[in-house]
């Protein structure tokens, strides 16, 4: 990446435990204190039955963009940071419930698969708590190697989610 181009970048937010709401809302505020960071969009919050196997409460969730000059990973350490900061325990259960979860979905037109960091993050195509907030605020955002968000949007089933009243 060019030195001093700011890059469009899509993170995911999620919450189900301890008042998920204000969870999330504490996190895209976080955002707002990122280095060599923008948040210039959000969207509204939805609320989601949870995905996976294990009983637990729904999760709230939103995706907010950024502009941004970190490098993928450096975005990524620094969401990691916000989540330890907000006191997010590593899940000892795969799709178990958290106080918080920032998920790096999108950052430009980056492709990786690395240990750790890859995007466009797997499943987004899939997972309609990420696909409807993306696409409220990004609807022609050109997903790496997977379409366009509305594209994408139209193909899942988003019955279970529901937009929460501002």
């Amino acid at each position: 990446m060019a030195p001093g181009r700011m890059v469009p970048a899509y993170v995911a937010l999620g919450s189900n435990l301890d008042d998920p709401r204000v969870q999330v809302e504490r996190a895209l505020d976080a955002l707002d204190g990122l280095p060599q960071t923008r948040r210039v969009l959000r969207s509204s919050l939805y609320r989601s039955r949870p995905f996976g196997p294990v009983a637990q409460p729904d999760f709230v969730n939103a995706v907010a963009g950024l502009l941004t000059m970190l490098s993928p990973a450096a975005l990524l350490a620094q969401l990691q940071e916000i989540e330890a900061r907000l006191g997010r325990e590593r899940p000892t259960v795969r799709w178990g419930p958290r106080r918080i979860d920032l998920d790096l979905l999108v950052h430009g037109g980056a492709r990786l698969a690395e240990p750790g960091l890859a995007l466009p993050h797997p499943g987004i195509a899939e997972r309609a708590f990420v696909l409807v907030p993306l696409a409220e605020i990004a609807p022609d955002l050109e997903v790496p190697g997977l379409g366009r968000v509305r594209e994408l949007a139209g193909r899942v089933d988003s019955a279970d989610l529901e937009r929460l009243a501002t």
